[in-house]
């Protein structure tokens, strides 16, 4: 790992970890939260965070045949339209193209989520993405929470 920014500035971690308590109480379903959050450690190259998220989901009771069909999403038969409105708003917001969110994908994902559940999936991605970047530009072994390490 090329630094440590728990060492070098906790009050930066200090605030990440404030994003993840306001996700852990918000109205979106936490397997929801977290296939989003694996999909876009995926398309962000995150070793890191696409590891802990498949274990994360794992541990939730999240089928083999769903984790190895995140990545496939829109071929797979495995997911809940909601889900799929989840997973599509992730990845565009997470490639950032030119236009943004479509507006299609935007009025599928208000079909299944009320105001305050939109706001919390945006927070989400966006946040997921901010621990993409930190622990891609440090380069954060994956593995490293489940061996009791802490990292970032």
């Amino acid at each position: 790992m090329r630094l440590s920014v728990r060492d070098a500035e906790p009050a930066a971690l200090k605030a990440m970890y404030g994003l993840e308590a306001y996700l852990a109480s918000c109205p979106v379903p936490k397997r929801t939260l977290y296939l989003i959050k694996l999909r876009a450690s995926q398309v962000n190259g995150c070793a890191f965070c696409t590891d802990m998220h498949a274990h994360e989901l794992k541990e939730m009771g999240e089928t083999d045949e769903r984790l190895f069909s995140v990545v496939t999403w829109r071929d797979a038969p495995w997911f809940t339209p909601a889900e799929r409105a989840a997973l599509a708003l992730a990845e565009e917001a997470t490639r950032m193209e030119p236009g943004g969110v479509s507006d299609e994908t935007w009025a599928e994902a208000e079909r299944h989520y009320d105001p305050p559940s939109l706001a919390a999936l945006v927070t989400a991605i966006a946040t997921i993405t901010a621990w993409n970047v930190l622990n891609v530009t440090v380069r954060t072994t994956p593995g490293l929470l489940r061996k009791g390490e802490v990292p970032a």
